[in-house]
């Protein structure tokens, strides 16, 4: 028999000494996927080629381990040729006979436990960085992302209650209190802590502390964060982080924030005319307007000041009120509030509206107003009282303090006009229940509730009478013919 060339491939029907070039001479032939050259100095060592490709024209090549196991055959790749030298390929053989013969293990079951539990620890400590996250969590960062995931379920003003109650002061006092640095919130003390470290002691004492200073800012701040807490507490991220039960609904904190007083600031009928004289004496006709209307209508302050032009109707004389509990109601539009409102410029989408968004729409109009104001004279329209962002004007207490003042009616707060309206009411023997849905108060009756519907003019009916009444009182009467504006008091 010949001996075969150096040049030649080997034969894959032999075991060979491996060599370098033994290796690079193999070949898989055309048909086959697959083949084999067998090693004769490591017993189970093979070289394994495969069928060449347009990504590999030469095909690929690889060490494996082949074996009988189980009276299976059983192969386990050691390497790429390129990778491994021989000698270190079959010192890896020799280490997988010892494992399949003297331990009867599968060595490629052998290293799929060992990848799953490498997996396992690396997913664990995966998650375990996770949950180190989630438990150093604070509750500021918890805090805006429950508003933000909140917002489109609250209005305006408690979504700004959020925000407001957790301001951690030092800032420059721009208008209020003077000169001097704003102070801190009453949760912002809270705010820099981990959700995980707001327990019952900690929140126990805070309200032994903020009870002490604050108390009625105190307890909106503690009933937002106990609905916070309760939010928390249904998330699947932060519920772990938080005992079972709501750690701020507690006896001790709520004594320690003392039980809000009854609110007794009301206009009595014989202080109409004095609160009517000098509330129309304030310079700014937006204000002094939007005042008697809350008086007059009974709303909620938001509900008012953020009325829009397009919520007056006055062909079919109703207001669209944004009710905070309801979403909208509508009321009447009674002569004299429709006298005060349509009284008013046009300066955007609000009725009552600001300066500041007068002077965004209208640079040229805003600065004549603030020349006559800096001149000591009352503009046509507008004041720099009116510097409310959002387009209409800012809650009127400092106006409507001094007018009060003037009028020797001091402690009279803006919701103590809402209160008036309803206890006004009285004198004039008006249903309760219409009372109500002018106000926007839920129906506490089952007929009220579920059978008594009163269209828009049965409202107005009532209404007016109201008005008349009120207007009445205060010695104020008006034309309803006249030209917007014509109003006179009657003394």
């Amino acid at each position: 028999m010949a001996r075969a060339k150096k040049t030649d491939a080997p034969d894959l029907g032999e075991a060979q000494d491996l060599t370098e070039g033994l290796i690079e001479r193999m070949t898989c032939p055309a048909g086959k996927s697959q083949v084999f050259l067998r090693d004769t100095k490591a017993p189970g060592l093979r070289v394994r080629a495969t069928v060449a490709s347009i990504k590999n024209p030469k095909g690929l090549k690889a060490y494996v381990y082949e074996a009988k196991l189980n009276r299976q055959t059983i192969r386990r790749t050691i390497g790429d040729v390129r990778v491994w030298d021989i000698e270190a390929a079959r010192t890896e053989a020799r280490r997988l006979a010892v494992v399949v013969r003297s331990d009867g293990d599968d060595p490629r079951e052998l290293q799929r436990q060992q990848e799953a539990a490498k997996a396992a620890v690396i997913t664990a400590a995966a998650v375990q960085v996770e949950a180190d996250k989630v438990a150093a969590i604070t509750v500021h960062e918890v805090w805006l992302k429950y508003a933000e995931i909140r917002r489109p379920f609250w209005g305006d003003l408690h979504y700004q209650d959020h925000f407001n109650k957790i301001q951690p002061g030092g800032e420059q006092r721009k208008k209020r209190g003077g000169p001097g640095l704003t102070i801190a919130q009453p949760l912002a003390a809270l705010m820099p802590l981990a959700l995980r470290d707001l327990d019952q002691a900690t929140i126990e004492a805070w309200a032994a502390k903020e009870g002490q200073t604050r108390p009625t800012s105190a307890r909106l701040a503690w009933r937002l964060l106990t609905v916070f807490l309760t939010w928390c507490g249904e998330q699947p991220e932060y519920a772990p982080l938080l005992p079972a039960k709501n750690p701020a609904k507690t006896k001790k904190a709520r004594e320690a924030l003392g039980k809000a007083g009854t609110k007794k600031d009301v206009l009595q009928k014989g202080q109409l005319a004095a609160w009517f004289a000098a509330v129309r004496k304030i310079n700014n006709p937006t204000i002094s307007a939007s005042l008697q209307v809350l008086l007059l209508t009974g709303a909620r302050l938001n509900e008012v000041l953020s009325m829009r032009w397009d919520d007056v109707n006055t062909q079919w004389k109703g207001i669209n009120i944004n009710d905070k509990v309801e979403g909208e109601r509508e009321i009447p539009l009674t002569p004299y509030v429709e006298r005060l409102i349509t009284a008013l410029p046009h300066r955007n989408e609000y009725v009552f509206a600001s300066v500041r968004a007068l002077a965004m729409n209208d640079k040229n109009i805003a600065r004549r107003e603030r020349k006559s104001i800096a001149k000591g004279q009352t503009p046509p329209i507008g004041s720099i009282q009116e510097t409310s962002v959002t387009g209409y004007i800012s809650e009127p207490n400092t106006p409507h303090t001094r007018a009060c003042r003037t009028a020797g009616l001091e402690g009279l707060t803006l919701h103590g006009l809402r209160r008036s309206f309803k206890s006004l009411t009285e004198w004039i023997e008006v249903p309760v229940g219409v009372v109500a849905q002018i106000m926007g108060h839920k129906a506490s009756a089952t007929a009220e509730k579920h059978y008594t519907v009163r269209p828009l003019e049965l409202l107005a009916l009532h209404h007016e009478k109201i008005e008349a009444w009120i207007l009445e009182q205060a010695g104020v009467t008006f034309d309803a013919k006249a030209a917007p504006g014509a109003l006179r008091s009657v003394s």
